[in-house]
């Protein structure tokens, strides 16, 4: 479905970046990376209007299903600082496979930290700040508000 509107928004004369944010607005996190973006923005320019897989050779990937996903994910909630040799261990997945999900989320993070204004960012840490200040004075103890 993504290949045929990567094709389309190529035949309308569409960059592959506009074509990435354009994917992004519609499919939003199971949106189609940059890199496969352009590696078909490539195959079309070359000619291969084709939007089916090439024939291959191995077994398909069974790494990015729904499920090692969710377990994943699950795996770094549990503790964010996990390595990769740690989640391959925890989900049974490759390491490739765990180190490419984990680049996904760093970009992700990255997009998300960057849609952030200054302005937001200073106020947020400078509230932050006071609160721990507060916490600081009044030796760990509990206390309400501001």
């Amino acid at each position: 479905e993504e290949r045929a509107a990567v094709k389309f928004c190529f035949l309308l004369g569409k960059s592959g970046t506009e074509t990435l944010e354009m994917l992004k607005t519609a499919y939003k996190d199971d949106a189609m990376g940059k890199t496969q973006v352009f590696e078909w923005f490539s195959r079309f320019k070359n000619g291969e209007m084709s939007i089916d897989d090439k024939p291959r050779s191995g077994r398909p990937s069974t790494a990015r299903t729904h499920e090692n996903v969710e377990k994943i994910r699950e795996i770094i909630k549990e503790h964010r600082r996990r390595t990769i040799e740690e989640i391959v261990e925890l989900s049974g997945v490759t390491w490739s496979s765990a180190a490419r999900f984990v680049a996904v989320g760093k970009e992700k993070t990255a997009e998300a930290l960057s849609s952030i204004s200054k302005d937001e960012f200073r106020q947020c840490f400078e509230t932050w700040n006071k609160r721990l200040d507060k916490c600081i004075s009044v030796s760990g103890e509990y206390f309400e508000g501001d």
